[in-house]
């Protein structure tokens, strides 16, 4: 492609670079430069890509895109913004794939996976189309599952990744849009046609340092959608979409409480139903996930579905046939008479929320085991202790992806939220020996949550991924008592 059809709205401030060059491939990480690349100089929050480009151009790229003119003779191109020129020039060079798409974003601190693998489940069973999925616990083009290494990838690979979808006939792309790819323009450029708010709770703190930034980062989406689908029922709605410029369908637990709502909801230990109202009609519906928030997840897939002109009936029925997803209060084979939940609850919203569900349809004990994420938000930590002691029979605090923090300093900010609590718990820092304390004390009719891993295979310590499946874990402590 050529540079000048590379550039194509982005700002350029200077240039000596010839516009009619051709351009093999788009980079911001100087070792994936190669021959006849472009290569974006993005100043990043623990790096300043500025620092590679003597790197990159000595691998061969041709052009670099900067904001600072370079130290070194090259061909370079100057702009105020890296990171916004990266979204659009990764978009130009796979030739727009996201304009061929029904594009389908879903933000929110909770429920976002839950969410898009309903609609996409959905789509597909209304449209007869296939669809791409993008998000936490999986990348999917079709049937076809695609490793991921952040919710929301850079944007380089975020478009390269929607060019292989319209290229395998994909015609939804239906994604989890992180605040984090927001904020920082990893999606700048992409139009959706529906844009979706789940809810907003404490988490990502250690980034965006206040819930008002918070909240303000994930509203970027409602300025880029043609509807947005939102909860009635959050409080930061309001804020979220003060500055909105798309159509709105306001979703409600309440009665009357939103353009779509819930009444005649009944919970059960392996489902929830509800009448789905909307414009004057209701309609039965079922989600085949149990928990209080699992009506509000079908609520927003519904929703999406709604805004892609589907009808209510028909968007019932579909949502009826969805399965569960990995990780989201996932029912772990034991053969046993207790049971064994893993789920991703990794906020104090996201315990609350988890708890709350079991509790509904739990015979006896519910416990928790659980830890709190290094070099991430230290605020939540209390508040994760003191609502597990406040709901849950009995806890067990360990490690969850300590990072660069040493285990016990993470875990002494939990403690100093329960330190008043009469909730029975031990501290196991070893996850894996804590999951076998779990089971081994585990008593009849015991619900037992492994919180906080969820779809994850790997514990994350100091900056080393380890192989770690709960699954596996329990399999084998299971194996190991016959």
């Amino acid at each position: 492609m050529k540079l000048t059809e590379l550039l194509e709205s982005v700002e350029i401030i200077e240039t000596n670079a010839d516009m009619s060059a051709e351009i093999a491939d788009v980079c911001c990480d100087s070792r994936k430069a190669g021959e006849g690349c472009l290569f974006v100089a993005v100043e990043g929050y623990e790096t300043d890509g500025h620092r590679y480009i003597p790197s990159a151009l000595d691998k061969g790229a041709s052009v670099v895109l900067c904001r600072v003119k370079p130290q070194r003779e090259c061909a370079y191109v100057l702009c105020a913004d890296t990171r916004r020129a990266l979204a659009i020039v990764s978009a130009n060079f796979f030739r727009r794939p996201a304009d061929k798409m029904a594009m389908i974003g879903v933000t929110g601190t909770n429920g976002k996976t839950t969410t898009t693998n309903l609609v996409k489940e959905m789509y597909e069973a209304l449209s007869g189309n296939s669809s791409g999925l993008i998000g936490t616990n999986r990348n999917m083009i079709g049937d076809v599952a695609v490793d991921t290494e952040r919710t929301t990838p850079e944007s380089r690979d975020l478009q390269e990744l929607f060019a292989q979808m319209a290229e395998a006939g994909c015609k939804a792309a239906i994604m989890e849009v992180s605040s984090h790819s927001l904020y920082l323009d990893r999606v700048a450029g992409i139009k959706y046609r529906v844009g979706a708010f789940t809810n907003l709770t404490q988490d990502h703190l250690d980034f965006h340092e206040t819930m008002e930034n918070y909240c303000d980062a994930k509203a970027i989406l409602f300025r880029n959608c043609e509807v947005g689908v939102v909860n009635a029922d959050d409080e930061w709605t309001g804020r979220l979409i003060k500055d909105a410029d798309c159509r709105i369908i306001s979703y409600s637990a309440k009665e009357k409480g939103g353009d779509l709502y819930a009444t005649d909801i009944k919970y059960f230990p392996d489902k929830v139903s509800f009448t789905a109202n909307y414009g004057g009609e209701n309609v039965p519906a079922v989600i085949n996930i149990p928990g209080r928030f699992s009506v509000y997840n079908a609520l927003t897939a519904l929703g999406c579905i709604l805004a892609l002109g589907f009808g209510l009936s028909e968007a019932a029925a579909a949502l009826a046939k969805c399965h569960g997803v990995q990780g989201r209060v996932e029912v772990v084979p034991t053969g046993r008479d207790f049971t064994i939940l893993i789920d991703y609850a990794h906020t104090p919203d996201g315990i609350e929320n988890v708890l709350r569900a079991v509790k509904e349809t739990a015979v006896g004990r519910v416990g928790i085991l659980f830890g709190c994420g290094g070099d991430r938000d230290r605020t939540k930590r209390p508040k994760m202790g003191a609502i597990s002691a406040e709901l849950a029979d009995y806890m067990i605090i360990t490690s969850d992806n300590p990072r660069t923090e040493e285990p016990e300093t993470i875990i002494a900010d939990i403690l100093e939220g329960i330190k008043d609590t009469k909730t029975p718990y031990v501290v196991i820092t070893d996850r894996r020996e804590a999951i076998k304390y779990a089971i081994e004390h585990a008593e009849k009719d015991d619900a037992i949550i492994l919180a906080g891993k969820g779809h994850e295979t790997y514990q994350i310590v100091g900056k080393t991924k380890y192989h770690m499946d709960e699954r596996e874990i329990v399999a084998e402590v299971l194996a190991a008592q016959i």
